[in-house]
């Protein structure tokens, strides 16, 4: 259930985009789900799926996708290009890739503000990274290096994180809105992110959306989180895309769906995979909301 649009007050002229996705809401496809899919009846806007489940160049996985790419608009998010760490992706990945995005044509392609490897050692999570003069410098000419290779603009993604660097000298959404305005790139705004980092750090969600360039907004993801206790009793929330999205995140998303024009909604859910109709209804909900926030700013323009 999400928080209600109540009232059609007056709000701030909001931020242009230009989705290439159809301005709708999808859902994250996983292999459990690829029959589903095919034969639905109700169908969501569009799916993403990861980039590194599809690598390899033939077999179950690739015939599923190529069915579904037929029928459906397609976004690929990656999760292993590294772009926040020390070095920069290598040849052999970005060929993979760019061979990927030229046999399905995704609409979006994506990558996340954050690190996973090392001198060829990989890590199962999206590490953080410290917001550094330096490292705006490298994520630069990480994320340059990578739209020259792909041919295209990519989506960053901002991360969930758990802790901060003493050293950063930029916010979050700061150290974001220079990068796309130094490389040309996109944002993927991941909602549940925000609600995760925020609670984990201390700070304002609303204060970190102003501070981005909400116009370059191209995708939004949603998503559910967990909430654990650490050694010392405090809370701290984990972004687990197990579970449905939590009100807090439909909140923030009427918010942000107030100071910029509506755009392409992900559910994602990765873990402790629901039924195909969970998903649509998610999807659903997300379409409400936006349906909800232009019946407002259509009845408040007539007056």
């Amino acid at each position: 259930m999400h928080a209600a649009v109540n009232s059609c007050s007056p709000a701030p002229p909001r931020a242009g985009s230009m989705p290439a996705l159809p301005v709708g809401a999808g859902v994250s496809l996983k292999s459990a789900h690829y029959r589903d899919a095919l034969a639905a009846d109700r169908r969501p806007a569009f799916l993403e799926v990861h980039a590194e489940n599809y690598l390899h160049a033939g077999g179950p996985a690739h015939r599923y996708l190529e069915a579904i790419r037929a029928q459906y608009r397609l976004s690929i998010h990656g999760v292993g290009l590294s772009l926040g760490g020390p070095n920069p992706p290598r040849a052999q990945e970005l060929r993979a890739r760019r061979e990927l995005i030229e046999r399905y044509q995704p609409d979006e392609f994506s990558e996340h503000l954050a690190w996973s490897g090392l001198d060829g050692s990989y890590f199962n999570d999206l590490l953080p990274l410290a917001y550094t003069d330096e490292s705006l410098q490298r994520v630069c000419a990480h994320v340059q290096l990578t739209q020259q290779a792909l041919g295209r603009r990519i989506l960053l993604e901002n991360p969930a994180t758990y802790l901060g660097f003493a050293t950063s000298n930029w916010s979050e959404p700061q150290f974001l809105a220079e990068v796309v305005r130094r490389t040309g790139c996109g944002l993927l705004l991941d909602l549940n992110n925000i609600v995760v980092s925020v609670a984990n750090h201390g700070g304002d969600a609303l204060a970190y959306l102003d501070a981005l360039p909400l116009g370059q907004v191209r995708e939004i993801h949603l998503a559910g989180h967990a909430t654990h206790r650490d050694a010392a009793g405090g809370k701290v929330l984990i972004d687990a895309h197990d579970r449905s999205v939590q009100p807090v995140t439909w909140a923030l998303y009427e918010t942000v769906l107030r100071k910029m024009a509506p755009a392409p909604t992900l559910i994602e859910w990765d873990a402790d995979l629901p039924q195909w109709p969970t998903l649509l209804r998610q999807a659903e909900l997300a379409e409400q909301i936006m349906r909800d926030i232009e019946t407002c700013g259509a009845s408040h323009a007539a007056r």
